[in-house]
């Protein structure tokens, strides 16, 4: 169920919470398209400008590629990082471009290179003709503990190869697109996903996260509610700057929801991200944005919009999928990430899938 040709945390025995859409990612909200670029080039000493390379971009397209923009929010928990876009996105409610994800310093390339992108597709969608500037989102971690960062190996090209490639069904994981020299909790990070789908008495919705991991401190690792980062305090990466990092979270629903509801659905990501051991420490960059999938077509000049909106009182059971997704997405990084080597040789352990088991059989966890 869910990645392409890798293991996931459940695969494991790794228990979680609610129920799953069928492919346990972002994509199980219909509509939604994520793409990656991955560069991996190099080896040995770093040469700044030559590598090693070990980057990309990911993107995720909330309406696949019709300019059908859709309603958004999003929040902070620690702010030492950056997602462009955000201050129209919270002034007008809408999130009007993909959502990209890449390192901390191509976050420029990746913004010029979407409006082209758009730009380039008016021929074939006739409402972005409408459009006549663009304010994209795109949000960043820091990989220079493996990469060549100040090279600037990110360019367009990569940008809309992540575009063009971005598809519905399984989604990869680990060392790829914008996450594939990111580092969580000391071992391996990188892109992870997964989804709840409601039950029908809570309102049958879907709840999709994607997350870049690229935070946390060993000692913090919890996975299932088992201390496994004190279970296994070694295979510590031999690179500074431990602990500091980010991470992204990305949040889709198609349950009817107004801006201001996304908002409150984007600030309880933070709870899944402290399930796993994430404290939001003073270099992280923790941010996250939320959208909605309902009420297509609301966007156009001109006109009154009929609207559905879920009543708030019904909001908890989100409330409760966004939690339990964005727990399950980090550690479905963590588990399909591999370990890495890059700039001057520095390696990043993965998580090893033996001792993970044998720390959950430990304190009665695995589900056999």
């Amino acid at each position: 169920m869910g990645g392409i040709g890798k293991v996931r945390a459940r695969d494991l025995g790794v228990p979680f919470d609610g129920e799953p859409g069928p492919l346990n990612a972002i994509t199980d909200v219909e509509g939604v398209l994520v793409g990656h670029s991955t560069i991996i080039a190099g080896k040995g000493k770093l040469v700044v400008g030559k590598g090693p390379v070990r980057t990309g971009v990911t993107a995720v397209l909330p309406r696949g590629r019709c300019y059908d923009p859709v309603f958004a929010g999003w929040s902070c928990l620690n702010g030492n990082g950056e997602m462009t876009g955000t201050t129209w996105v919270e002034e007008s409610g809408f999130l009007e471009s993909p959502v990209m994800i890449t390192n901390t310093h191509s976050v420029g390339v990746v913004h010029d290179a979407v409006i082209e992108w758009m730009n380039q597709r008016k021929a074939e969608d006739p409402t972005i003709g409408e459009v006549h500037w663009s304010l994209p989102v795109v949000a960043e971690t820091y990989d220079g503990r493996l990469n060549d960062i100040n090279g600037f190996h990110v360019k367009r090209r990569h940008a809309f190869e992540a575009l063009d490639n971005a598809t519905s069904g399984p989604v990869e994981e680990g060392n790829v697109g914008g996450g594939t020299g990111m580092i969580c909790h000391q071992f391996k990070g990188g892109i992870g996903t997964a989804s709840r789908r409601l039950s029908e008495a809570e309102g049958g919705y879907t709840v999709g996260v994607l997350v870049q991991a690229n935070y946390g401190l060993r000692p913090l690792l919890t996975i299932a509610g088992v201390p496994v980062g004190r279970e296994i305090p070694d295979l510590l990466p031999a690179v500074s700057g431990e602990g500091a990092g980010s991470i992204i979270v990305v949040v889709a629903t198609d349950a009817p929801l107004l801006p201001h509801q996304l908002k409150r659905l984007a600030r309880r990501v933070p709870l899944g991200v402290a399930r796993v051991g994430g404290i939001g420490g003073d270099s992280s960059g923790d941010i996250f944005i939320a959208f909605s999938t309902a009420n297509p077509g609301t966007h156009g000049k001109g006109k009154v919009s009929e609207l559905r909106m879920l009543s708030n009182d019904l909001n908890t059971w989100l409330f409760l999928a966004t939690v339990q997704a964005t727990e399950e997405a980090i550690v479905n990084a963590m588990v399909a990430a591999e370990t890495m080597t890059g700039i001057n040789g520095n390696t990043v352990y993965a998580l090893p899938h033996d001792r993970l088991r044998d720390a959950l059989r430990k304190y009665n966890r695995l589900a056999e």
